[in-house]
């Protein structure tokens, strides 16, 4: 049986990322996953976008400081992940809308986000084409980005094993025991293995883990979908979110929906539906596109002739506040959890992985502390994060 300091259950968004940080901080640490390799469950099917633009300490300063690693990587570590500083927008159509973006402004700019009021001709000159109707004006980041997740893990990962990360693939893992020596016992498929912490970083199936240990986090799967087109010459700048639910009877079972075009010129975009479809599957369905399609085209016409390159389904392990769940166990102090990302691991995955490799090292800093109150899992579950 092999000894580690921390076993990390999932190599994926923010599994990578700790396992990296930590091995650079000399912890002797594995990664197990299912999978044949590095960002094979929801990783691969992120759609790229990296925001600080959230509406809580929590969430914002985490991800500034995973962008400061995306910006910064080709610069350090001379990899070419797919970084481009497009910035986040969120134009309002009703007064409701922009009165609740200018409130939530407030918040984001106590916690020294870069973030704008636009009026309706300042955001034409980003976004030209866009459809002026009833345009009240928007919110604009220009710190925000994108990155290719592909492109990313990889080298979070090949990095992470030059730091001296171990990694087992195809290795489902079958049972988690408090061992006599008060070590986390670790059984799969394939072998056995102990460490003095564990962290479960095991995305949709985070529940799992919790219940080999007797404990029932409150994390629920649900589907999403979303699309890439060919690429073509760039056309307009920053990440569109319309944040209102369809009223059209045609479209009438999506909620907002989102896209960018990304370094290599190709718009990807995806749809949140107003009924959610919680579980695992993972067949792209023939709803998906004729709605997000339609509404697509009637914001900003320019996308109507485009090309579609293909569609896919991935999930967002979800909370029922929208909130991740990072952190100790009463129970088990020794177990970590960095589950329920909601669907924003990628974007959170490098910040958070610093924060894990200072809890597993006992240093935390205040500000640590603070964010971490966000992500409690004891916490009510009663509040809503505004930008889920």
């Amino acid at each position: 049986m092999k000894n580690y300091d921390v076993i990390i259950i999932g190599a994926g968004s923010v599994g990578v990322p700790t396992a990296m940080s930590m091995a650079q901080n000399k912890i002797k640490v594995l990664v197990i996953d299912a999978l044949a390799s590095p960002g094979q469950g929801q990783n691969k099917k992120a759609i790229g976008g990296i925001r600080a633009t959230h509406s809580d300490k929590g969430k914002i300063t985490t991800c500034q400081r995973s962008i400061e690693i995306f910006s910064t990587w080709k610069e350090i570590h001379g990899d070419d992940i797919g970084w481009i500083q497009n910035g986040y927008s969120f134009p309002a159509y009703t007064d409701e809308d922009a009165k609740k973006l200018k409130d939530l402004m407030k918040i984001q700019e106590s916690f020294n986000l870069d973030i704008d009021w636009l009026t309706p001709k300042e955001y034409l000159k980003i976004v030209p084409g866009i459809n002026e109707k009833n345009l009240k004006g928007a919110t604009y980041s220009p710190r925000d980005g994108s990155a290719s997740p592909l492109l990313a893990i990889n080298a979070f990962y090949f990095k992470s094993l030059e730091y001296g990360a171990q990694y087992k693939f195809n290795e489902s893992v079958l049972d988690i025991l408090v061992s006599n020596d008060k070590k986390l016992k670790i059984t799969t498929n394939k072998g056995e293995y102990k460490a003095a912490k564990v962290i479960n970083a095991a995305g949709n199936h985070a529940r799992q883990m919790g219940q080999m240990i007797d404990l029932d986090f409150p994390v629920v799967p649900d589907s999403h979908e979303g699309a890439i087109t060919e690429p073509v010459q760039r056309f307009f700048g920053p990440m569109i979110v319309d944040l209102r639910p369809s009223q059209d009877p045609d479209t009438e079972d999506s909620a907002n929906f989102y896209f960018y075009q990304n370094n290599e010129g190709q718009v990807i975009f995806c749809l949140t539906p107003k009924h959610l479809m919680k579980g695992t599957a993972s067949q792209a369905t023939s709803v998906f596109l004729p709605q997000v399609a339609k509404r697509m085209v009637e914001l900003f016409p320019k996308l109507a002739n485009l090309k579609v390159r293909r569609t896919w389904r991935g999930q967002y392990p979800m909370t029922p506040d929208g909130f991740p769940i990072v952190g100790e166990t009463k129970e088990f102090p020794d177990f970590i959890n960095a589950i329920g990302l909601c669907g924003q691991g990628y974007m959170l995955g490098p910040g958070l992985g610093e924060i894990l490799t200072r809890i597993a090292t006992c240093e935390l800093t205040q500000d640590d502390i603070d964010v971490l109150k966000h992500f409690n899992l004891y916490r009510d579950f009663s509040g809503i994060e505004q930008f889920k």
